[in-house]
């Protein structure tokens, strides 16, 4: 009898690494990494998503016009303050934790996580973090759900608005998810999630302005709900599309992701995209620990010091040398005092307080 014919699911190429297991190099790279590219396609626009992401973004406007003219000065810090939950929902969530598994929790913080992650309302933890494992082992190409190849709106949103390719479904169906599938608070929020999006998406904090101090209808739905959950949107997938496009790239030239200072600050951390995609397993998903832009890693440090947050995963000093200076763009601030790039008149401004006689 002849040998079964085996029927590949697609040709796709790995283009990074997805955690510290993929390194082929001593400085965490792919000795011969694909290039992304997108190859052109018909693409099938999903309606629906169009037309409620266009009332989603109209709705968010107006939401903007009546937190500066109507709405009480409570329901805007009320906004604020739901959209960093939802935010450590993502980025400590299902970014860090689950995606990356950059860190471990006990089960007290995997909750307050899980509901956090729900109120973000971008499909459930199991699924996103699928997602974000295929987006950076096949970064740039057909099978990253969005490559940003195809243009910064594709990048931010259009991805949304068509189906996936089919090497997205593809390379999802490769990977290996079964840790996010044993995980009975996960396996909860998907089971559930049809119930448990709705009220902590847009019921709570619709309600909770109205009852707690007497805000309108109104200003609660366009305010704390829409607005809210429109900002948190457009800042999640700027780190898809600006960090993909705009800033240095001192670890990697060679890759889309860039250091985005602006996006750091708004996606509370998430910014620092070169380094990320270079050392996806570190907690900080950069190489300074630099709280003022990385609100996500306080977060996780914090947690970290009651124990409830644990194995903390991070990139040794030498190896991020060595990868800058390897495929770095030159724009990595100094390493210390006596650097190669450090010039004479430098050195000389430098005060050195309790100097040794030579």
């Amino acid at each position: 009898m002849a040998p079964r014919e085996v029927v590949k699911q697609s040709d796709i190429s790995v283009s990074g690494v997805l955690d510290e297991n993929d390194v082929e190099t001593v400085d965490g790279g792919l000795k011969t990494p694909a290039k992304g590219i997108a190859k052109r396609r018909h693409l099938k626009l999903v309606w629906r998503n169009i037309i409620l992401f266009a009332y989603l973004h109209f709705a968010a406007v107006y939401g903007l016009w009546l937190m500066l003219t109507s709405a009480k000065w409570a329901t805007g810090i009320f906004a604020m303050v739901f959209y960093s939950m939802s935010g450590l929902g993502i980025t400590a969530g299902a970014h860090r934790l689950w995606a990356h598994k950059a860190y471990k929790a006990k089960w007290p913080l995997r909750l307050i996580l899980m509901i956090f992650n729900t109120i973000a309302f971008q499909d459930c933890a199991i699924h996103w973090s699928r997602d974000h494992r295929v987006h950076h082992k096949y970064s740039e190409t057909d099978a990253d759900p969005h490559n940003a190849t195809r243009g910064f709106f594709f990048s931010h949103i259009g991805w949304l608005l068509c189906r996936k390719h089919p090497d997205v479904i593809a390379a999802g169906k490769k990977l290996d998810i079964s840790d996010l599938e044993s995980d009975p608070i996960l396996a909860f929020q998907r089971k559930y999630y049809l119930i448990l999006m709705p009220f902590f998406c847009f019921i709570l904090p619709t309600v909770m302005p109205v009852y707690l101090w007497g805000e309108t209808w109104g200003n609660a739905w366009f305010v704390a709900t829409m607005f809210r959950y429109c900002f948190i949107l457009n800042v999640t997938w700027c780190v898809n599309s600006a960090a993909h496009k705009w800033g240095d790239k001192p670890y990697d030239q060679y890759i889309n992701p860039v250091e985005n200072r602006g996006v750091a600050i708004f996606a509370l951390g998430e910014g620092f995209h070169n380094y990320h995609h270079v050392f996806p397993w570190d907690y900080k998903t950069a190489e300074l620990g630099n709280y003022r832009m990385n609100f996500t890693t306080a977060f996780i440090d914090f947690f970290a010091k009651i124990g409830w947050a644990y194995d903390l995963k991070t990139v040794s000093k030498d190896i991020i040398k060595k990868r800058a200076e390897r495929t770095g763009d030159g724009s990595h601030l100094l390493w210390g005092y006596g650097d190669k790039d450090q010039n004479q008149d430098e050195k000389d401004m430098i005060p050195i307080i309790n100097k040794k006689d030579d």
